[in-house]
């Protein structure tokens, strides 16, 4: 089929034939294959559903080999990652309740002609693949990913298409609903994201359609399975027990007070059961867990009440400390009720921008968020070893929605490191990330172009009645239907993620739900000006001092020498930073403001031409017997002749000048053939006066003094005719 300005193709039947279901997906000249297959037997003990997706690019699609000792692929990139939750959160509600057979949904990457995202093909592949294979599945989706170039929807954008738009959203729906989206935006409005999103919806359609005349004619026989039976006599009891006390429970405001009730009433339970019914406590457990479920809902669809007591559209308490670590760059300490998060910045220079070697491009990252979420802020105890993958999507949202009001790299020529540690965690810590990052960056005196809240909307949907809940809390999020975030600035969406738990939403909801994340979102920024509104006026005295000039690129050797000589130098001498972009920027970093503007100098001198005329301050290189070499800027060395060092005459260079001493001397002679050029020293300083009377007599003494007698010579006219050269030293030898 024809999809935006492309042909997408898909094919089955040719790769990966042992799996349940595989299908190669073709748009442009990139090409995924998705494989997907289930165990054959239940997962025994478990209350979820296993499903794991994986995604990966090799590195043959771009046509590289793998960098590394081993050249070869290593464990998942966070791009990859990120991939691979696109393609987990929207199929996973599609499952049957009660599934449990260990299912793995497999992508990989086998071509890319680099201007075509391979993510969203990922998730179609996995759509058909599923459609193929007998493991139950209530699909297929289609998803798309959508840009606003001037004005307008882009269907499918590339990478190229994405550098002018002001929206990067990923679109995942079926006919009628979307169940996932996923993006980042340019302060865009509410009605142009809409706008966006039914666009979209239109293009999914088509996608559907594609896939079921694709899937029209195959005989796909689905696997059956049972779900594991509860005990009526078991329920019952279990019911006996809990029924009526639920609600008192579930009415406990405070989160750790009502956690440790609730295990304390079920560990109960289970100890009352434990002789009639042995071995039952997981099953016992999930029973009570349920009935908490249906008793947080009804409360909210029946009654309007909440699990900590607020409104439906009422954000939780907010706490704001700015400046919180006295030798951070920029920190900041934002609790919104139960939800803590410590954020930090971290000023660097551009030798600390990440460089990532992606197969649609090498690239250096200067900016980054990192998301973290250790054991302790929910009061648990587990292996805290690596970065998860909820962590790696949950910074990589927060990333984004900052990333649009930061200032240009020219502007502002500093590498910048967020990092948002979750002190405590009841919902929303991606959202509070954004807040505590967004005051931190102010804090370090970053001119952000303004500040960013983010806020969650959750939905209860029971029936025909919806209820959508503000700022939702960890419970919510969890007996909840949808987690709905957004983040931006007073003007507009900076970035958006929605998971569901059901089949999908409409667009009026989607619409409403927008509404309420504004009116949360401006809320949370108002108390957030109310302790700093703007960017301070400079960096931490802490942070390194960097400056950004430049220069004519054809210029660019002049600075680095050869072999190196010249930018070494600078370094060596200034103590500092310095690295040259092939477009002529040059970056100058140091702890010292003094040591940047002597290597700012430094570089200005290697670059400049010298002219008649011009003055440079210079170092003695070399001492000759005619002269001496003036180093006038790295690389570039004049010669200054003994005659031109002072007005008076000058026996030895050495009695004037020493090697290492700092001049300034003024060009008098340029031979650019050559390179060469002539410097004076005394052509800076001032000729010395002489006497308007010098070879003859002064006014007064031009009378004859008559106390003295008169020399037998005075008076006599003397001869005009030039006297022989050495006549008088022959008289005197004649008279000795």
């Amino acid at each position: 089929m024809e999809l935006g300005d492309r042909t997408l193709t898909l094919e089955t039947g040719l790769m990966a034939k042992q799996s349940s279901g595989s299908v190669t997906v073709t748009y442009g000249d990139t090409i995924v294959l998705a494989a997907v297959n289930a165990a054959k037997e239940q997962r025994e003990g478990v209350d979820f559903f296993p499903l794991s997706v994986e995604y990966r690019e090799r590195a043959y699609a771009g046509g590289k080999i793998p960098g590394g000792f081993f050249r070869r692929e290593g464990r998942p990139a966070e791009k990859e990652v990120l991939a691979s939750r696109l393609t987990d959160r929207p199929i996973r509600p599609l499952f049957p309740e009660g599934f449990r057979y260990d299912t793995q949904v497999m992508i990989s990457l086998l071509s890319t002609d680099q201007e075509t995202p391979a993510d969203i093909l990922g998730t179609l592949g996995a759509s058909v693949a599923l459609m193929l294979s007998d493991i139950p599945w209530n699909g297929p989706v289609g998803t798309v990913r959508m840009g606003f170039i001037n004005g307008k929807p882009v269907l499918n954008p590339t990478y190229t298409e994405l550098e002018s738009s002001s929206l990067d959203l990923i679109v995942t729906g079926n006919d009628e609903s979307v169940i996932m989206l996923e993006g980042e935006a340019k302060e865009i409005s509410e009605d142009e994201l809409l706008t966006a999103i039914q666009y979209a919806q239109e293009a999914i359609k088509d996608v559907m359609e594609f896939q079921k005349k694709f899937l029209d004619g195959m005989e796909v026989t689905k696997r059956e399975f049972k779900t594991s039976e509860v005990d009526p006599e078991l329920d019952a009891e279990v019911g006996k027990r809990a029924d009526g006390k639920i609600q008192a429970l579930v009415s406990i405001k405070e989160k750790r007070e009502r956690e440790s009730a609730i295990d304390a009433f079920m560990n109960r339970v289970v100890e009352e059961l434990e002789e009639t019914f042995p071995e039952q406590s997981e099953i016992i457990r999930s029973l009570i867990s349920e009935r908490i479920r249906v008793q947080v809902r009804d409360r909210v669809v029946k009654e309007g009440l909440r699990v900590d007591g607020r409104d439906l559209s009422e954000v939780r308490p907010i706490g704001i400390k700015v400046g919180v670590l006295p030798r951070t760059h920029g920190s900041a300490l934002f609790t919104r009720g139960e939800t803590q998060s410590l954020a930090t910045v971290t000023l660097g220079s551009k030798s600390d921008q990440q460089f990532v070697d992606d197969i649609d491009g090498e690239f250096k990252k200067k900016y980054m968020l990192h998301y973290n979420f250790p054991p302790y802020s929910v009061g648990e105890v587990r292996r805290y070893l690596g970065v998860s993958r909820r962590e790696v999507g949950h910074g990589n949202l927060a990333e984004r929605a900052l990333k649009s009001v930061l200032p240009p790299f020219e502007e502002f020529s500093y590498t910048i490191r967020v990092v948002s540690d979750i002190l405590e965690s009841n919902g929303s810590s991606s959202m509070a990330s954004v807040c505590a990052g967004s005051l931190a960056l102010m804090d370090a005196g970053v001119p952000v172009k303004d500040a960013v809240a983010g806020v969650s909307i959750g939905l209860v949907k029971e029936e025909d009645k919806a209820i959508l809940l503000a700022d939702i809390t960890g419970d919510e999020d969890h007996y909840g239907d949808m987690d709905f975030k957004v983040a931006g600035t007073h003007r507009g969406i900076t970035a958006i993620q929605v998971d569901l738990k059901i089949a999908g939403i409409s667009q009026e909801l989607i619409s409403e739900a927008l509404d309420r994340a504004r009116e949360g979102r401006l809320h949370i920024l108002n108390i957030m000006d109310e302790h700093i509104s703007k960017s301070r006026d400079s960096v931490s005295q802490y942070a390194p001092k960097i400056i950004l000039i430049k220069i004519d690129p054809q210029k660019i050797g002049d600075v680095i020498g050869p072999g190196g000589r010249n930018i070494r130098k600078i370094i060596r001498e200034c103590d500092c930073e310095v690295d040259v972009d092939d477009d002529g920027f040059v970056f100058i970093s140091s702890p010292s403001a003094e040591s940047c503007e002597r290597a700012k100098k430094m570089v200005e001198e290697a670059v400049v031409e010298p002219e008649m005329g011009a003055i440079f301050e210079g170092r003695v290189t070399r001492i000759m017997n005619f002269g001496a070499f003036i180093e006038l800027s790295p690389g570039k060395e004049g010669l200054l002749h003994i005659s031109e060092i002072s007005h008076d005459r000058t026996e030895k260079v050495e009695d004037a000048l020493s090697a290492g001493d700092v001049i300034k001397v003024k060009i008098i002679k340029v031979d650019n053939e050559y390179g060469r050029f002539d410097v004076s020293l005394k052509a800076l300083m001032e000729a010395p006066k002489r006497d308007p009377s010098h070879g003859r007599d002064r006014p007064d003494e031009r009378r004859r003094d008559h106390s003295r007698p008169r020399d037998r010579n005075q008076g006599r006219p003397q001869s005009r005719r030039p006297r022989p050269r050495g006549s008088d030293d022959r008289r005197r030898s004649q008279r000795d």
